[in-house]
């Protein structure tokens, strides 16, 4: 049975940084897809990263574009992403997923889910 598990969120100023870490078990992560999405209440769950099995594709949306950083580590099933600059604009529950899908920035190309874990950023 797969596990995912998120920590790391809090509450912070805007201007600061979180790094959020996503721990999985029960398959190893080597070779699937991983992202990072998020959801603010009332809105649907939206895609913010996802970093293919080698490492070598990355993608963002265009509203952490050069904010946020998607980074794993195959050997500990572990992926990250490191959120700097925050706006009161990236509160929400954050979710990590894993995906069978290359290119994967739907949050239907995901096959398993964590519980989330809450990111709140005031002005």
């Amino acid at each position: 049975q797969v596990q995912v598990v998120e920590f790391g969120g809090g509450s912070v100023q805007g201007g600061a940084s979180l790094r959020l870490s996503c721990e999985t078990s029960g398959r190893s992560i080597g070779s699937y897809t991983m992202g990072w999405f998020r959801q603010a209440p009332g809105k649907d769950r939206e895609f913010v990263a996802r970093i293919t099995w080698s490492v070598v594709d990355t993608a963002y949306s265009d509203s952490v574009k050069g904010r946020f950083t998607i980074s794993r580590d195959n050997l500990k099933n572990m992926i990250y992403l490191q959120m700097n600059s925050l706006i009161p604009e990236d509160t929400a529950v954050y979710y990590c997923g894993i995906s069978s899908k290359w290119s994967a920035t739907r949050a239907s190309d995901y096959d398993y889910w964590g519980q989330g874990t809450q990111v709140t950023v005031s002005s």
